[in-house]
């Protein structure tokens, strides 16, 4: 049966979700402080985090970041404030998506299941086809089938629309994008969000393949144009 960790400091809004979740036949586990909920994740098997902005002893921002540098499994955040920035501001620290209170039971289960199905089909695909065609540029290597990427022969750890996004530029050289066609591209037309969300996922990748010298920064911005993933 598939886990979920529910990190919620509201026993009620707690207790709803989990009711929600064991009625569509996941088993889950509370915890009611970042603190716990962040020890909770890393020393126990889940399929899923659904992760709450404000927490006591630990905010979730700080919990989701903490996660994301060493577990690949989904993260959703929630949230109750509507401002675009918090939105943002959880998708890039690595959540993969998020939802804002007050928010329908029918939805928070299709995301969560979603989510689940997405992330255990990539993993069925990382065991089934080892072997692959790399991409390689100086010390950067993509494996587009098992989803990985290396900087430096170490593992960089990335969640699912950062390597969709690293993917697409590498897969197209020098060539530069608007932040709407990279949105178009790799989150679809009809996805939640906007081209503010491709901002920040550049600004994420950066920071994890290493702020290197402009001359060889691996995604280069193209002032007034877009951005482009450099080969000289």
């Amino acid at each position: 049966m598939e886990r979920v960790l529910i990190i919620e400091d509201d026993e009620l809004i707690a207790e709803l979700e989990r009711d929600y979740l064991e009625a569509n036949g996941y088993e889950t586990d509370l915890a009611f402080d970042g603190i716990t909920g962040e020890q909770k994740a890393k020393t126990e098997k889940y399929d899923a985090v659904l992760l709450d902005v404000m927490l006591p002893g630990k905010t979730g921002f700080d919990v989701c970041r903490e996660l994301r540098r060493s577990l690949r499994l989904p993260i959703i955040m929630v949230t109750a404030k509507k401002e675009d920035i918090d939105k943002i501001r959880g998708l890039g620290l690595g959540a993969d998506d998020y939802l804002v209170k007050p928010f329908s039971p029918t939805e928070l289960v299709a995301r969560v299941k979603s989510h689940i199905y997405i992330h255990h089909l990539l993993s069925a695909n990382e065991e089934e086809e080892p072997q692959e065609t790399e991409i390689t540029y100086r010390n950067l290597t993509i494996l587009p089938k098992s989803r990985r990427v290396y900087l430096d022969k170490k593992e960089v750890v990335l969640v699912n629309k950062e390597f969709e996004l690293l993917l697409f530029l590498a897969e197209n050289p020098n060539l530069v994008f608007s932040k709407d066609t990279l949105f178009d591209r790799v989150w679809g037309m009809d996805s939640l969000g906007d081209a503010a969300t491709v901002t920040v996922h550049i600004n994420r990748l950066r920071d994890k393949l290493g702020k290197n010298e402009s001359k060889n920064q691996f995604i280069e911005t193209v002032w007034g144009a877009g951005y482009r993933f450099r080969i000289d």
